[in-house]
């Protein structure tokens, strides 16, 4: 079954404007609407937790920190002694072995960086601040009551929130974690991915070429996307153009993992190939996007497997996923927070474009002489030259009714770190 577009004659990603095009942010509404986030959880040990997405809130069960301590290496004192010239030193409070005496009016600890605050104790002098003869210090002038002193649950209170279900977890969470003495994460199973390339010409990278044969980069490429975007991969090779295989193959994908990539051969037909035996096994959504590269992008059902058959194209493969498998993927791991991070830049490059299409340029980021942000294309933007992308630090966004643009201009551009 095919649906929403079934149209004639089917596009490539160099073609000019067409009309019936679905635009990128439609595209991408529709993709986000079928997806339905995964609900099996699994406990993880916390080393292990890095990239996951939180399964449930996690909340503090102590005070962080937990006692009231020193901010800095210097001397803890009662505020109502700052006024006084001197103080004897009776001690001193090291991280892990506090001093258990109060203090009395007229003395002082030493006392060193994250080390227990002694009863009677307040404020903490830098030791950069004070002159020490023997047990005896002299206080520098305009100390402030209460100064370089960490309260008690001044992170976080017991009971109170940590980290919410749905955020993906970088070192900083995992720090969070740790200090709350949690050894074991409630994280939402990884999302099972089947992949394959589809085209007589593609050849393992461990075979020898024949003539019009080439090597098949696109499947390594999404391996280690799917990779770093934390995916379970079933990589199921290459697929020649044989109906029944190919109908066996999707039939396989669909049964074990939650979302289907193909990556078709490089000519129009095999697409049409591919969509043949789609609906008569499954679902087709839409197939035609306005933008470019990418537009021979097809998305559909599976029985309850989501599909993307991406263009044939090495970077048209890289922009369709970053721009749409990448947040159907983040939806699907149940993150809550899925959009990408884009920013403003100064062209130092005139850009040339056709009205009709949202361009993904690959580009260069990179701070100006001024101190702001700057940005020109890689040179060819062909959606075969893949080094275009691997010279790119960002994609630069021309929307579609753009016209190209001009050196100086401020453009809109999405940086790979953090997608890539």
């Amino acid at each position: 079954m095919i649906s929403e577009f079934d149209t004639q004659p089917q596009p490539s990603c160099e073609d000019e404007i067409q009309t019936g095009l679905l635009s990128v942010e439609a595209a991408l509404e529709k993709i986000l609407l079928m997806i339905e986030p995964i609900v099996k959880t699994e406990l993880v040990p916390v080393q292990e937790s890095l990239g996951r997405v939180l399964a449930e809130d996690l909340f503090s069960p102590i005070d962080v920190p937990n006692h009231t301590n020193a901010a800095m290496d210097g001397y803890a004192v009662h505020s109502s002694d700052l006024e006084k010239q001197k103080l004897c030193v009776i001690g001193t409070a090291w991280a892990g072995r506090p001093f258990n005496e109060a203090l009395k009016p007229g003395e002082c600890i030493r006392i060193m960086t994250g080390a227990v605050m002694p009863e009677n104790s307040d404020t903490v002098i830098m030791q950069e601040n004070v002159k020490r003869k023997d047990n005896i210090i002299y206080v520098a002038s305009e100390q402030r009551p209460g100064q370089h002193v960490r309260q008690a649950g001044e992170d976080l209170n017991i009971g109170s929130l940590a980290l919410s279900a749905g955020r993906r977890l970088f070192p900083a969470e995992l720090g969070v974690i740790a200090s709350l003495g949690i050894a074991d994460v409630p994280v939402i199973e990884k999302p099972k991915v089947a992949f394959f390339s589809n085209g007589d010409e593609l050849r393992s990278i461990n075979e020898t070429l024949d003539v019009g044969e080439v090597y098949d980069s696109k499947r390594y490429t999404l391996n280690a996307m799917l990779t770093r975007a934390e995916a379970n991969i079933i990589d199921l090779g290459v697929v020649p153009h044989n109906p029944k295989r190919l109908e066996e193959t999707f039939q396989q994908a669909a049964a074990n993992a939650y979302l289907v990539i193909t990556s078709a051969g490089a000519s129009v037909g095999d697409a049409e190939y591919v969509l043949d035996i789609l609906k008569k096994i499954g679902e087709v959504k839409f197939w035609k996007i306005a933008m470019k590269p990418g537009r021979p992008l097809s998305v559909g059902k599976i029985g309850p497997s989501a599909f993307f058959g991406l263009p044939g194209n090495p970077v048209s493969v890289m922009v369709t996923f970053y721009q749409f498998v990448l947040p159907a993927l983040r939806k699907l791991s149940g993150e809550k927070n899925i959009a990408k991070f884009r920013c403003s830049a100064r062209l130092t490059r005139n850009l040339k474009k056709r009205r009709g299409r949202t361009e993904f340029q690959r580009g260069i980021l990179k701070l100006g002489d001024d101190g702001t942000l700057i940005v020109e294309n890689t040179g060819e933007q062909g959606s075969g030259i893949l080094t275009s992308m691997n010279q790119a630090n960002c994609f630069v966004i021309l929307p579609a009714e753009s016209e190209g643009a001009d050196v100086g201009d401020i453009v809109t551009v999405e940086p790979f770190a953090g997608l890539i």
